[in-house]
């Protein structure tokens, strides 16, 4: 007598998509990630056990309704699965491959207790994935136009996960950035091995489709007035990210070969698309001892970038333990598994040479008292200092809100840290939640919140776009 299905876990084990071997994985830019097929991912779907408290949805920062459209995909309901998926999530197949799930969603799942997480992120890319080559699209037939214009700053995600959920409600959203193709970040920091630029390219289809118009090559404050923006359109979103990167503070920080890790990235996607920036000129690190300093995502990128380029060796430099990094788990494992290699309670001094790079200094660190955010501080060990032989030196420590001139002039009041104001009747602005000082201006994402996940950026768009909707049925217009 076969189990009944609420014991399906007991049956099947944790199963992921096939994953291209390392020899053959880092030869190349493909994603490493293959696909379920229906049958693959019914079976593994069938492995929630649907708790009463579902706690993947509450650690999802999007409170995605994830064992609902889990029992969908069970039931090879896929088209209503990808309906469903949207409802919380304006880019799910983006999410599903780039989301440290292990530390959100997958983390939270009960069976991650020894019986193996739900694959939870391997199954939200395939509901996208799919629904769309078998011609599922977002269904905006009982949407009624209103009327109303928002001119939206910055195609990254917080930008598009507004447009997105302005459109479902009737609302013209324009999309201006300065880039040839929308994403920000997701298109030209993200490496191709964890997000083929294709699939953004699928998702401007899907956005164009539902109504959102883009004017890319064109940057605001350059190439269009603000004034014009607020008196052309009823409101305005800023979405613009954080590009402006954290320095160590160090000696040796201006030397040749100390490379900051967005441009680094930004060079080398534009390299592997046939494209270039003059901005960002690739680095080329063949064959070079490369160093990366910092712990988290960007610098998880940054090695594993390294390591497809053919650099000589690639080391990671973290000044706390590994149980403390802030990057996906996964994502410290493909790069190890790449040839990477670690270390940690290490922290950078100086970087060494004349001219050019030769090393970086380092000194043992222990974890003393936290900080005011709870992670204990790391503190050099006496007499610990060492040097470690590097020609290229990438620091990714992390990035800051670079607030535009123009936002002063518009009005719009900025925390000390250049973090925007929003929903601040103390800064001067209304109560909406992500409305700035400006009454029709909006913001959200890093350059609110400071540099943090692709899927917090897409709550905090959305979140924007509902309080804009609100304000235009409180007020009656915007103006």
């Amino acid at each position: 007598m076969s189990k009944p299905s609420h014991l399906h876990f007991l049956e099947t084990p944790r199963q992921d998509p096939k994953e291209t071997p390392v020899p053959i994985r880092v030869r190349d830019w493909n994603e490493i990630y293959g696909q379920y097929d229906p049958a693959g991912a019914a079976d593994q779907s069938a492995r929630c056990i649907n708790c009463g408290n579902p706690y993947c949805e509450w650690e999802c920062p999007v409170h995605n309704y994830i064992p609902d459209w889990l029992r969908l995909v069970r039931q090879g309901r896929l088209f209503e699965a990808a309906e469903l998926s949207h409802r919380t999530n304006s880019l799910p197949e983006i999410c599903g491959r780039i989301c440290p799930q292990d530390r959100l969603c997958e983390g939270a799942c009960t069976l991650n207790d020894g019986l193996g997480a739900v694959t939870i992120g391997s199954i939200e890319k395939y509901i996208t994935d799919e629904a769309l080559k078998q011609g599922w699209r977002p269904d905006l037939s009982q949407v009624v136009a209103t009327g109303r214009r928002v001119a939206i700053v910055g195609a990254g995600p917080a930008g598009l996960a507004c447009a997105d959920v302005l459109v479902r409600n009737g609302i013209e959203a324009v999309v201006f950035d300065r880039n040839a193709r929308i994403g920000g970040l997701l298109t030209w920091g993200i490496p191709p091995f964890k997000l083929d630029k294709d699939v953004v390219e699928t998702r401007r289809e899907v956005l164009e489709g539902m109504g959102v118009s883009f004017r890319l090559g064109t940057e605001v404050g350059r190439d269009v007035d603000p004034d014009d923006l607020l008196a052309e359109f009823d409101a305005v979103f800023l979405g613009l990210g954080t590009y402006r990167y954290v320095t160590g503070g160090f000696p040796g920080e201006d030397l040749d070969g100390v490379v900051e890790s967005l441009p680094f990235l930004i060079g080398n996607v534009h390299r592997v698309l046939g494209s270039s920036d003059e901005r960002f000129p690739y680095v080329d690190v063949r064959g070079k001892r490369v160093v990366v300093l910092g712990g988290g995502d960007t610098a998880m990128d940054c090695v594993r970038t390294s390591i497809r380029q053919g650099a000589f060796s690639v080391t990671c430099v973290y000044r706390r333990d590994e149980a403390n990094m802030p990057g996906s788990r996964r994502e410290v494992k493909n790069a190890r598994d790449e040839g990477v290699e670690f270390l940690f309670n290490r922290q950078p001094v100086a970087i060494r040479g004349s001219n050019a790079v030769e090393g970086v200094a380092l000194v043992e660190t222990a974890l003393g008292t936290p900080d005011a955010g709870g992670r204990r501080r790391p503190e050099a060990v006496p007499d610990s200092e060492h040097a470690l032989p590097a020609d290229v030196v990438i620091v990714a420590f992390g990035f800051r809100p670079d607030p535009r001139d123009w936002m002063t002039g518009a009005g719009i009041a900025v925390h000390a840290d250049g973090r925007v104001r929003v929903g601040d009747p103390a800064g001067g602005g209304p109560a909406l939640p992500f409305q700035t000082s400006h009454p029709r201006v909006f913001a959200g994402g890093d350059m609110v919140r400071g540099a943090d996940l692709v899927v917090t950026a897409v709550f905090e768009g959305r979140e924007a776009a509902a309080s804009i909707v609100r304000s235009f049925d409180r007020d009656g217009q915007a103006r």
